[in-house]
């Protein structure tokens, strides 16, 4: 059996913070009242920063509305020394979508502020090859099972490695860009962090969950198809403060796949967004939509694809004519729904598998 990731090993090698300070000290010299409004002063910051530490000690505490199924643990990818490592003020949620795909519910998560991975290992054979995945949702919540448990049940059963990424999607407050998944003030993508840092992660692990970390690569829908375009272009520096010794691997993906990608074409300008660099160094890549999507139309893998060729990497678009968006794995009637195994049989053709 593979070694399983739990939450008693620290994901990377954390610095050491600053210890808190342990009481008052009173400065020399100072007498009577001066000293009483030291003494009061200094009793209201110490009471101040206790009602803080009280509050960022509850917020920990919060159980995630999520839980993998048994056997299997969310593993922070931040440490609670950072912002990211803290939950927000509203509690992450669980809910059931309005519509059910191919006959079966699904679930999302909501107001995600603190990002996790869930390793889910191969039990007979390995290929050593690992897919970090993105579920979708618009940058609003995550289809956790329909675009992510069960793709991770797939991967498994083919001998891959799948994490699980649930990356920030808070939804929440007044800088919080929805369509891009962005701060409006900065430009700075937390998705986009999380991802980058979960490469890494399992860069730094890969031989702890017995992973090639030459065969690292990401499948993600939606919004979870930008962030997959995203961070296949950029990752020659991270977007964040390196927090620990896992910041030092590379966060460059060795293939991806997305599914019914958006976010890519600008329609305002009829071409692919300025802020997805493709260069030679975008790794190879296989797209997949279909032609009556209205949520995300073909035009974002179209142009994508347009520019991965222009960039001379190995890329595969496969368009369907029906298909719609967000089905997942779930087989319909449509071919559309038979796209893993297009995954499978481009994983061998690439090297990332065995013929």
């Amino acid at each position: 059996m593979p070694n399983t990731p739990n939450s008693e090993v620290p994901l990377g090698r954390r610095k050491k913070s600053d210890n808190l300070p342990g009481g008052l000290l009173l400065p020399a010299g100072t007498k009577g009242e001066s000293v009483i409004r030291t003494v009061r002063m200094r009793r209201k910051s110490l009471l101040v920063t206790f009602a803080v530490l009280s509050a960022v000690t509850r917020m920990s505490a919060q159980v995630p509305a999520w839980q993998p199924s048994p056997g299997h643990t969310q593993l922070p990818i931040w440490p609670t020394t950072i912002a990211a490592g803290r939950p927000g003020v509203i509690a992450e949620t669980l809910g059931q979508g309005t519509k059910p795909v191919a006959g079966r519910p699904w679930l999302y998560i909501g107001h995600v502020t603190v990002p996790t991975l869930t390793v889910y290992s191969p039990e007979g054979n390995n290929t050593g090859a690992a897919v970090v995945v993105f579920p979708g949702g618009g940058y609003e919540i995550l289809a956790i099972d329909l675009e992510g448990t069960e793709v991770c049940d797939w991967l498994v059963s083919r001998g891959i490695t799948c994490v699980l990424l649930k990356y920030r999607v808070p939804n929440q407050g007044g800088s919080w860009d929805q369509g891009c998944g962005c701060d409006r003030r900065t430009g700075s993508s937390r998705p986009l962090e999380d991802a980058q840092r979960a490469i890494a992660l399992v860069r730094f692990h890969a031989a702890d969950w017995h992973i090639d970390p030459h065969k690292i690569g990401v499948l993600g829908f939606s919004a979870g198809g930008h962030l997959v375009a995203a961070v296949s272009t950029h990752f020659d520096r991270p977007v964040y403060r390196a927090v620990d010794s896992a910041d030092q691997e590379s966060t460059r993906p060795d293939f991806a796949v997305a599914v019914y990608p958006g976010h890519l074409f600008d329609r305002r300008t009829g071409s692919l967004y300025h802020d997805l660099p493709v260069t030679a160094r975008t790794p190879p890549t296989l797209l997949v939509q279909a032609e009556n999507d209205e949520v995300d139309p073909p035009n974002h893998s179209i142009f994508y694809f347009m520019a991965l060729k222009k960039a001379g990497v190995p890329a595969e678009l496969h368009l369907y004519a029906e298909g719609g968006h967000a089905f997942g794995l779930r087989p319909t009637n449509f071919p559309i729904t038979a796209w893993p195994r297009l995954v499978e049989t481009w994983l061998k053709t690439i090297g990332m598998t065995s013929p």
